[in-house]
């Protein structure tokens, strides 16, 4: 039998996640434990609404939609705002810094796969008139 290296057994889990947390415009589920090296999610929004127009000082995401109708505002290498029809089974990349908003033709999940969720999203614009979203707001929210 080859050699097998050792793991430390402690991290492991057999318990599924998801934790749910509601929006103005929907609901998003963590998928992943706190402190894990990444974050995946569902973010599910009504039809008719859209999150805010937002920017990101240190997080990388990549959304791919699941099911619905979805518009996905990208900004482009130009500085100019485009809007995007999301196509099931496809990835899109957003970089730090990338304005981005998601706007909901019908109700739709997306999945998100991103680096840790740190540093502050700056709303640029947004229907509910929220605050930037930083790490304290963010803990707070989420009961840490």
């Amino acid at each position: 039998m080859p050699d097998v290296p050792e793991f430390d057994k402690r991290g492991f889990s057999l318990e599924p996640r998801g934790r749910r947390i509601n929006k103005p415009w929907g609901y998003e589920v963590l998928l992943t434990p706190d402190g894990a090296p990444y974050t995946a999610k569902l973010i599910a929004v009504n039809a008719g609404q859209q999150l805010s127009l937002q920017v990101h000082d240190v997080k990388v995401e990549t959304q791919a939609l699941v099911s619905g109708e979805a518009i996905l505002v990208l900004e482009g290498p130009d500085g100019e705002l485009r809007e995007i029809e999301m196509q099931p089974g496809a990835g899109y990349h957003i970089a730090v810094g990338q304005r981005h908003r998601l706007r909901a033709r019908t109700d739709i999940v997306v999945f998100e796969a991103s680096t840790p969720e740190a540093g502050t999203t700056y709303r640029l614009e947004d229907d509910f008139a929220r605050p930037h979203e930083t790490e304290e707001l963010r803990a707070r929210e989420r009961g840490g």
